[in-house]
C-alpha cells in the first residue's frame, strides 16, 4: 500500500503529457505500424527542405543533446564541414554503458523506426552517407531489433541508394561493441568503431574535423535522434514550448532503486523530481524516507533526501542544486541505505572500468576504493573522509576524458553532503568489527 506522500503526489500523475519518443502505440516496432500512425513523413518532408533549413529547424527547437552534456543539437550539426572532399561520418552511440539508464533500449524495442528515421534526417542534413550505430555488446536482444527494423527500412527505400525517389543516398550499420563503459565516450567510441582498443583521444582536434578514420564525424545519443522527426513534422516552435523553456522537449526518465514503480518515464523537461519520485515511481519502498537521490546516472552528484523539494529534472536547474541531468537515470535510496556500501560500489565500477590512458584516473580510482574497502570493513578514520577528497579533487578534470571526473563526483559530493552520516557510518564499521 503506497503510503501517505505517495498519495500526497499521486494527483499530479497526468496521462495526457505530451509522449514524443514512447507515445504506447501497440507494436510500433513494426514497419507497417509505424508507417500506419505517419512514420517517415518527416524523412519525406526533411528531404523536401535543404539541408541548412533542416539543421536550422533543430537548431530553433534547442533540442539538446540526451548522452549527458546537453550540448545543443543543431549546434553541433553545423561543425561538420559542408563541402570537405572526405567522406562524412554519423555515429550514433548506443552504448548506453551508465549505471542507472535504460532508456535508449526501450527505444530500440518499442519505437526503432523513428529513431533511424532520425539517423536518416540528421545524416541528409550533414551530407553524411555513412551512419554507424555503435550498441553495447550486452544488447543482444536490442541489437537484433533495431537490425530487423534497419532491414526493413532497406527493403522500403528508406535506407540505400536514392532513398523515397531524391538524389541522397546513405548506408546504415550496426557496430557491436565489447562491453567498455568507456567506450560511450565519443572518441573512444569512434576508437572502437575503427578495431582498436576504446582510448579517448586528446581534443582538439575535434570528432567533427577528425573523428572515424581521419574524417569528420558527429556522434550523437539514440534518444537525440529519437526527437528529430517530431521536430520536422511538428516544427521547432513547438518543440520549444515543450517542458523548461532553455531545456525543452520530454526526457525518459530511468526510475530504479528502492521505489515501488521501477522503470522508464517519459515526462516534460522541468518535471519536479518529487513527482518523477512519487506520482510516477510510486514512492519509495514500505513508506521509508529517502536518504540520497543520484538524478542522473551514478556518475552525478548526489542530492540529499531533505533537500528534494523544488528540485527540478532539467539541465539549468540541477546545474543550480549541484547536481547534473546526465542520462536522466534516476537512483533512489531509502534512509537505511549505507552510504559507505554505496560509494565502494560505485567506485568499484569506475575503478574496473577505467582504460588506464590517464593516471590521475588509473591509480586515483584504486586509491579510493582501498580507502573505501577499510572504511567499510572497520579499519576507517574520520579523516579517511578528507583523504577520499584529495583524492577525488586530485581525479576531477586532469584526465583526458569525462571517466575521471565520472570517478570522483560521487564520492567528492557524498562525503561533502552526508559528512555527519558517513562520520557515524565509519564509527558503527569500527564497532561491528572489534
Amino acid at each position: 500500500m503506497a503510503d501517505s506522500t505517495t498519495k500526497l503526489y499521486a494527483q499530479n500523475f497526468d496521462l495526457s503529457l505530451p509522449k514524443i519518443i514512447l507515445p504506447g502505440i501497440p507494436d510500433l516496432n513494426k514497419m507497417e505500424v509505424y508507417e500506419a500512425n505517419g512514420g517517415y513523413s518527416a524523412l519525406k518532408k526533411a528531404l523536401g527542405m535543404t539541408p541548412d533549413a533542416v539543421i536550422d529547424e533543430v537548431k530553433k527547437s534547442n533540442l539538446r543533446g540526451r548522452g549527458g552534456a546537453c550540448f545543443p543539437t543543431g549546434l553541433k550539426w553545423t561543425f561538420m564541414p559542408k563541402n570537405s572532399e572526405k567522406a562524412k561520418y554519423l555515429a550514433v552511440n548506443a552504448d548506453e554503458s551508465e549505471p542507472g539508464s535504460f532508456k535508449d533500449r526501450q527505444i530500440l524495442e518499442f519505437n526503432p523506426h523513428q529513431f533511424i528515421e532520425g539517423v536518416l534526417i540528421a545524416s541528409y542534413a550533414m551530407g553524411v552517407k555513412t551512419a554507424y550505430i555503435y550498441i553495447r555488446g550486452e544488447y543482444v536482444k536490442w541489437m537484433r531489433i533495431l537490425q530487423s527494423a534497419i532491414d526493413d527500412a532497406y527493403s522500403r527505400g528508406y535506407i540505400g541508394q536514392s532513398i523515397c525517389g531524391s538524389n541522397y543516398s546513405v548506408d546504415v550499420y550496426v557496430h557491436r561493441g565489447a562491453g567498455s563503459y568507456i567506450s560511450g565516450e565519443e572518441t573512444g567510441l569512434m576508437e572502437s568503431l575503427e578495431g582498436k582498443r576504446g582510448y579517448p583521444r586528446v581534443k582538439p582536434p575535434f570528432p567533427a574535423q577528425n573523428g572515424l578514420w581521419g574524417n569528420p564525424t558527429t556522434v550523437n545519443n539514440v534518444e537525440t535522434l529519437a526527437n528529430v522527426p517530431a521536430i520536422i513534422m511538428n516544427g521547432a516552435e513547438w518543440f520549444s514550448k515543450i517542458g523548461a523553456a532553455k531545456h525543452p522537449g520530454t526526457l525518459l526518465f530511468g526510475i530504479s532503486g528502492h521505489v515501488n514503480n521501477p522503470g522508464v518515464y517519459e515526462l516534460p523537461t522541468g518535471t519536479l523530481l518529487t513527482d518523477v519520485i512519487f506520482a510516477y515511481g510510486g514512492g519509495v519502498m514500505g513508506g521509508k524516507k529517502i536518504r540520497m537521490v543520484i538524478p542522473g546516472g551514478s556518475s552525478m552528484p548526489p542530492l540529499r533526501g531533505d533537500q528534494l523539494e523544488g528540485v527540478r529534472m532539467d539541465a539549468e536547474s540541477l546545474k543550480a542544486v549541484g547536481s547534473a541531468i546526465g542520462t536522466g537515470g534516476v537512483i533512489v535510496m531509502d534512509e537505511d541505505t549505507e552510504l559507505i556500501k554505496v560509494l565502494l560500489r560505485i567506485t568499484k565500477f569506475y575503478w574496473h572500468e577505467s582504460c588506464g590512458q590517464c593516471t590521475p584516473c588509473r591509480e586515483g580510482t584504486g586509491w579510493m576504493k582501498k580507502i573505501l574497502e577499510r572504511m567499510y570493513n572497520g579499519g576507517g578514520r574520520i579523516e579517511d573522509l578528507d583523504l577520499l577528497t584529495r583524492v577525488a579533487n586530485n581525479i576531477e578534470g586532469n584526465t583526458i576524458c569525462a571517466l575521471g571526473d565520472a570517478a570522483a563526483w560521487p564520492v567528492k559530493f557524498t562525503v561533502q553532503r552526508f559528512r555527519k552520516e558517513l562520520e557515524e557510518e565509519i564509527l558503527v564499521q569500527a564497532k561491528n568489527a572489534a
